[in-house]
């Protein structure tokens, strides 16, 4: 039984790590630039990677007392709809170019409403996230996440 009991354990822990051996280098949870918020970055079913903000400095708005919305999305059905777990980055896959470099993707800003094309650059404990107009790559501005596990 003892032998039984042991065996399952390393199985176990062998699965998992093969399992975090699998995970690519930005799956892991990082701060905003402003260190307001974190962000879990995740790869989804079609292969992309994605982000939800997980975790806010501020969770309740401060005038009602209630979890913060995403007031300022443009689409009013919405507006109602909770920062916390709120998809923020969409569609992100590896350039064929750099394994460091993260294209095709969307930012959404919950500060103003708006969604950007973007581009996604791994630099280790930090991701540079550059944000731009889709149709004019020179008019946007590059935010600088770290680490936060």
């Amino acid at each position: 039984m003892k032998k039984q009991i042991v065996t399952l354990f390393v199985l176990t822990l062998l699965l998992s790590t093969a399992a975090e051996a699998q995970k690519n280098q930005i799956e892991k949870t990082w701060y905003n630039q402003e260190k307001t918020s974190k962000i879990r970055v995740f790869k989804t079913t079609d292969g992309s990677f994605a982000g939800k903000i997980v975790w806010l400095d501020e969770p309740n708005d401060k005038e009602t007392g209630k979890p913060r919305t995403d007031k300022e999305n443009p689409d009013e059905a919405k507006k109602s709809t909770p920062l916390i777990d709120l998809v923020i980055l969409r569609g992100y896959k590896p350039s064929e170019e750099d394994p460091n470099v993260y294209v095709g993707g969307k930012i959404y800003d919950p500060k103003n409403g708006k969604t950007y094309c973007g581009k996604i650059t791994f630099k280790g404990n930090t991701l540079d996230l550059r944000g731009f107009l889709c149709n004019a790559t020179f008019l946007g501005r590059t935010s600088t996440w770290s680490l936060a596990e």
